[in-house]
Order: C-alpha cells, then structure tokens, then sequence
C-alpha cells in the first residue's frame, strides 16, 4: 500500500499511530480512512498484520448506531457465500461494486462544486434569456402601432402628405 500510515496494537488492546505519534481510537481510524486515508495495523510484538481485523471492529462499532449499512439479509447472504466455490466472484462484485458508487458520488460531487462555483451564472443566463424574449416581444408590439414615415425629408411637426 502507497502511503499508508502505520498503526502499532500493543498487548493491552491500544492502538499507536507511529506517523501521528499518539494513541488513537478506532474512530479516529475510521475518521482518517473516511479521509482517504490508508492505514495498516500491526501487532507490536510479532509485526502481523492485523489490518483486517481492526477494520472489521471498525465497521462494528458503526453497525450498531445510527442506521446500519449492512442490512441482516445482506450479512446473512456474505455468510452463506463463505466457502462457497463463488466465494471469490463475490468479493470482487462487492469490490466493483463498492468502486462504482463511489466513482458515481465523485462525479455528483464534482458537478455540485462546478455547479456552486458560479450560482448566479445559471441565473444570468436565465435573465438573458428572459430580456431577449422581452426585446422581442416589445418590436413585435411595436410593429404594428409605428409605421414608417413616407416623407422623410419634412419636419418633426409637419403633417403627412404636406411637402414643403
């Protein structure tokens, strides 16, 4: 993993973050991995990867509040798909799946930033739209009340048809 931070578990269940120098919680791994964050925990002792297990921890803690993303159907079904020949196609369904929302919110989200960055532009564009219907409405109004001088050469409170 690229630019992982380093995580150490001692003995007595405590979690060391080496890159931070502190202890953390298993919210706070959650807060960084939210973050964008990559972390990979370590038992002090022996260097074994615990990573997979303390994220599991992580998703527990955070399935018991609020409302679960892991419905009971949805963990019975991983469940029945562990030693299962498909077991492997699901990982990787759930992975592209995963892969896909998330591909799918950057790009809401990038639309949203594009679309805030510039709020009045979709207004002005409305305005303008507007002004022009109203200019054109106004000369085809007019067009019907204003005829065009015949005799362009006589003065402003000449009567027609009079020349000079």
């Amino acid at each position: 993993m690229a630019n992982e931070r380093v995580i150490k578990k001692y003995a007595n269940r405590r979690l060391y973050d080496a890159t931070g120098s502190r202890h953390v919680t298993l919210d706070d791994i959650r807060k960084m991995i939210a973050g964008g964050e990559r972390v990979k925990i370590v038992d002090d002792k022996s260097g074994a990867d615990l990573t997979r297990a303390v994220l599991l921890q992580v998703i527990a803690e955070q399935e018991q509040f609020g409302t679960p993303v892991l419905s009971t159907e949805l963990l019975e079904s991983i469940i029945r798909f562990y030693g299962n020949p498909v077991q492997q196609l699901l990982t990787s369904y759930m992975e592209q799946s995963v892969g896909g929302l998330l591909k799918q919110q950057q790009a809401m989200q990038a639309e949203m930033t594009k679309s805030l960055s510039s709020p009045v532009a979709p207004i002005a564009e409305l305005t303008r739209k507007n002004m022009e219907r109203w200019a054109n409405l106004q000369a085809s109004m007019l067009s019907g009340f204003v005829a065009p001088a015949k005799d362009d050469d006589r003065p402003p409170n000449e009567p027609r048809g009079k020349k000079r």
